[in-house]
């Protein structure tokens, strides 16, 4: 198609969620709710980490980031989709939708990766605990977040500029309640064999790698308590890294379950549904998890409570 018989497209339209109208308002403060138990949740992770000495481990220095990430990633998405539901306005600009899949793939890979540098930190604590304040010194924790955000900076910039040098035509509908990468490529009217190609290269890179490093530093583990197959070493095991499994098993289990229902031509309701579980739902979960599942936070939370109960007396 050569360039003079193509229309600029100078915004998108979002279809959106597949509910129907009468429902709106229901989904919307669901939403909300589910919004604000997210950023609430995730920000008294933070400040129960920043406020307790107990808890300035790498660990939990590491879960700090995870948790600035979550939030970020549900605020790239939900307040456009609850402003969308409340003024029936679905329409987001061009600019505007470039830079919503800028920071969606830079916070859902900073979270991928996160999750492998903390199961590798998992790994160092149950496997080599004698020399665990050596291997995770201050300095390593820093290069392993610093190198994490530069990844996700990288991945997110050259999949924006290659999306960015595609033109559109005149269908502009979006049939999502976000701007996904894959669908402007479908909606491109230019050839993007080469976002396809880097997608597949540069993007498994990202998604395996540290899924694979995952599952080595479980495998480690499990070699690791087989060896000593006693009661008090599965405890200590669990409670170490019961939280860090369950939030790797909903993370993973959603991207695969958005892969094969777009790879295996399923309908767009399916694929909307599963992307709300990786971008709304597993983001509020993740502070629920590791609030109940783990003792030092439990404790931790105990303590903010009774603190602020004294000042209010």
């Amino acid at each position: 198609m050569r360039r003079e018989n193509q229309s600029c497209v100078s915004k998108f339209l979002l279809l959106g969620l597949p509910i129907q109208t009468e429902q709106q308002g229901f989904f919307f403060a669901l939403f909300l709710g589910t919004y604000l138990t997210t950023v609430l949740g995730n920000l008294l992770i933070i400040l129960l980490i920043r406020l307790d000495p107990r808890l300035h481990t790498p660990m939990y220095f590491f879960l700090s980031h995870l948790a600035l990430a979550d939030v970020s990633l549900s605020t790239v998405t939900v307040p456009k989709m609850l402003m969308d539901m409340q003024t029936q306005d679905q329409s987001i600009s061009y600019a505007g939708c470039i830079t919503q899949i800028y920071f969606f793939m830079f916070f859902a890979c900073i979270d991928n990766l996160l999750l492998a540098v903390m199961a590798y930190d998992r790994y160092v604590a149950i496997c080599h605990p004698l020399h665990y304040t050596i291997i995770m010194r201050e300095e390593l924790c820093i290069r392993l977040l610093a190198g994490s955000w530069l990844l996700s900076f990288v991945s997110a910039v050259t999949h924006t500029l290659l999306l960015a040098q595609l033109s559109f035509c005149a269908d502009n509908i979006i049939p999502h309640f976000f701007c996904d990468l894959a669908v402007l490529l479908k909606l491109s009217c230019s050839d993007s064999s080469l976002n396809e190609l880097v997608i597949f290269t540069l993007g498994s890179a990202v998604l395996i790698f540290p899924l694979s490093g995952i599952l080595v530093s479980y495998g480690h583990i499990g070699v690791s308590i087989l060896r000593v197959p006693s009661t008090k070493g599965i405890c200590k095991a669990l409670s170490t890294c019961g939280s860090h499994l369950s939030v790797v098993s909903l993370f993973y289990g959603t991207m695969m379950a958005v892969y094969l229902f777009s790879s295996s031509g399923q309908s767009h309701d399916k694929n909307i549904i599963a992307s709300v579980m990786y971008t709304v739902v597993t983001p509020m979960l993740n502070p629920f998890i590791y609030s109940l599942r783990n003792r030092d936070m439990t404790l931790a939370l105990g303590i903010l409570f009774r603190n602020n109960n004294l000042f209010a007396k």
